[in-house]
């Protein structure tokens, strides 16, 4: 890729999900800023992990019962399965083949991956 590969940090929703702690550290490495020994110790990573968690966000309040008026849009519809994958269930096979086709096309050389379904 060009530019400044350092300057950029692509985390997948599918690592993100399967170890979130690790991904989180991993953020944080990135950013340059450490949690200390102390909050590491005090499980300070771990509460961010279950408070970020998808099925901590679609049980707040405001995701349950808010509304964005300027949509005209209930906040709830906003959440889905929060399964890796599961656009094939909501995308016709031909909508999959053609992301798939654009995913690989935008990403050819630049090393970044992703495990396609199906």
């Amino acid at each position: 890729m060009n530019g400044e590969p350092n300057n950029a940090l692509f985390l997948k929703y599918e690592e993100m999900k399967g170890n979130p702690v690790g991904q989180i550290k991993k953020m944080e490495e990135f950013m340059g800023c450490p949690f200390s020994e102390e909050e590491e110790k005090a499980g300070a990573i771990d509460e961010i992990a279950e408070f970020c968690s998808l099925s901590n966000l679609k049980n707040l309040e405001v995701n349950k019962s808010g509304s964005l008026k300027s949509m005209k849009r209930q906040t709830n519809s906003f959440f889905r399965k929060g399964e890796a994958g599961d656009y094939v269930n909501i995308l016709s096979p031909s909508a999959v083949e053609r992301y798939s086709t654009i995913v690989d096309g935008k990403l050819s050389g630049s090393g970044l991956t992703f495990k396609m379904c199906c």
